[in-house]
């Protein structure tokens, strides 16, 4: 699992049957306790949490566990988001996202 940022939205016309009423974004991983943008801007399906531009998400990036967060053993899906952070704690310090 990792933190991330949601940088934009994809649009398509058609996509895989599977992926109807998901919403495709673009996201980049944070580092958790600083904010900072790390790694490429990669694509995650969002199918239960509305996040959009600005939101930071967490992601799970896993074929098989996405598919079962999406509850759609034929989606082609590899990184999905499986919610919206508020903050992260770790070791006694607290970063809040809004």
């Amino acid at each position: 699992m990792q933190v991330a940022r949601v940088v934009g939205n994809i649009w398509a016309t058609r996509k895989h049957k599977n992926l109807s009423g998901s919403k495709l974004l673009l996201v980049r991983a944070l580092e958790s306790m600083t904010g900072k943008a790390v790694g490429d801007t990669q694509m995650a399906v969002d199918n239960k949490f509305g996040a959009g531009p600005g939101d930071t998400v967490l992601l799970l990036d896993e074929g098989s566990s996405a598919r079962q967060i999406m509850n759609d053993k034929g989606a082609p899906v590899r990184l999905v988001v499986c919610g919206i952070v508020d903050s992260v704690c770790s070791e006694g310090r607290e970063k809040k996202y809004h």
